[in-house]
C-alpha cells in the first residue's frame, strides 16, 4: 500500500486574496446560480410538458440543459459554502467526485453539441430519411452513450489518480480538477501514466470536434444553393453554432491558461478564467435557444400570457 496517498483533505487556495469582498462575491454568485437554475429548469419543464416539443432537436436541447444543471451543481454549492467559511477545505474523496462531475459535464457538453450537429445534418441534408434514422429509441441510445462514456473514462482517470502518492495538499484553484491533483504527485512515473490516459481522452473528444466541423461545413455547402435550407440553417443551426463558439472559447481559454498562463497574474483574473465555462454557457445556452427557436419562444409567450 506504499503507493496510496495519506492525504485526506485538500486546501483550496483560490479564494485567499478575495476574502475581503466575500459577501459581495457570495451575493453575485448566488444570483448567478439562481439564474442558471431558473433558465435551465424552465426550458427543461417547457420541453417535457409540451407534446409538440417531443422531437429529437428539442429532446437534445433538454439533455443539454440538464447537463448544464449537473455540471454547475458540482461547483456552485461547494463554492458558495467556501465563501462563507474561514477555511476552504475539501475531502480527498469529495475532490475526486467534484473533478469527475466537472470533467464529465464538459465532455458531455461537447458530445451533445456533436449530436446536435448530426441531427441538423440529417434534418437539412437528408430530410426524407430523418425520421427513420433519428428515432426516439436511437436518440435515447445516443444520449445514454453521451453520459455513460465520459463517466467511464473519467472514473478510470480518477482511479489512476487515487493510486498516486501526493506530496502536497494545496490546490491553487477554486475547485478540483484531475490535472491539478496529478500535478501534486510525488512520482513522475505516476504522473506520466495519468497523462497518457488524459491525452487519449483529449484525442477522443478532438474527433468529436472534427465531426462537428465536418457536419457544419457540409451543412453550409448544402444550404447555399437553397433558400429554404438557408432559412432552416439560420433558424436552427445558428443557435447551435453560437453555443459551440461559447463552449470552445470558454473551455479552451481555461485549458490554455492552465498549461501556458502565468501564475503572476492577479488571483481574481485567474479565478475568472477558471470558472467562466461554469458561468457563461449555462446562462447563455437557454437564452440563445429560448429566443431563437420559434416553438420554444411561442411556448414561453403562451405561458407568460396565461400568468398575466
Amino acid at each position: 500500500m506504499d503507493n496510496v496517498t495519506s492525504i485526506n483533505v485538500f486546501f483550496l487556495s483560490g479564494l485567499n486574496e478575495t476574502m475581503n469582498h466575500r459577501i459581495a462575491i457570495f451575493s453575485v454568485t448566488l444570483i448567478c446560480y439562481c439564474v442558471i437554475l431558473l433558465l435551465n429548469v424552465s426550458l427543461v419543464v417547457i420541453i417535457i410538458s409540451d407534446n409538440n416539443l417531443h422531437e429529437p432537436m428539442y429532446i437534445i436541447l433538454c439533455a443539454f440543459c440538464m447537463n448544464g444543471l449537473y455540471g454547475t451543481t458540482g461547483f456552485y454549492p461547494k463554492f458558495l459554502w467556501d465563501l462563507l467559511s474561514p477555511v476552504h477545505l475539501i475531502s480527498y474523496s469529495g475532490c475526486l467526485i467534484q473533478a469527475l462531475v466537472i470533467h464529465s459535464f464538459t465532455s458531455s457538453d461537447l458530445s451533445i453539441l456533436a449530436l446536435m450537429s448530426y441531427d441538423r445534418y440529417l434534418a437539412i441534408c437528408r430530410p426524407l430519411q430523418y425520421h427513420s434514422i433519428m428515432t426516439k429509441k436511437r436518440l435515447f441510445h445516443f444520449l445514454v452513450f453521451i453520459w455513460i462514456v465520459p463517466a467511464i473514462i473519467f472514473r478510470i482517470n480518477m482511479f489512476l489518480t487515487s493510486r498516486m502518492k501526493l506530496c502536497s495538499s494545496r490546490i491553487s484553484r477554486l475547485y478540483c480538477l484531475n490535472r491539478v491533483i496529478v500535478q501534486l504527485a510525488c512520482s513522475s512515473s505516476d504522473n506520466m501514466i495519468s497523462s497518457i490516459v488524459a491525452y487519449i481522452t483529449i484525442i477522443i473528444y478532438f474527433f468529436h470536434g472534427l465531426f462537428i466541423v465536418w457536419s457544419y461545413m457540409y451543412l453550409i455547402k448544402t444550404c447555399i444553393s437553397s433558400l429554404e435550407n438557408r432559412r432552416k440553417f439560420m433558424q436552427t443551426c445558428v443557435p447551435h453554432l453560437t453555443s459551440l463558439f461559447i463552449f470552445i472559447v470558454t473551455v479552451l481559454f481555461d485549458l490554455m491558461y492552465m498549461r501556458f498562463g502565468s501564475k503572476d497574474l492577479p488571483q481574481a483574473f485567474q479565478n475568472f478564467v477558471a470558472i467562466e465555462f461554469l458561468v457563461i454557457p449555462p446562462i447563455m445556452n437557454p437564452l440563445i435557444y429560448g429566443f431563437n427557436l420559434a416553438k420554444i419562444w411561442k411556448r414561453i409567450q403562451n405561458v407568460t400570457q396565461l400568468k398575466y
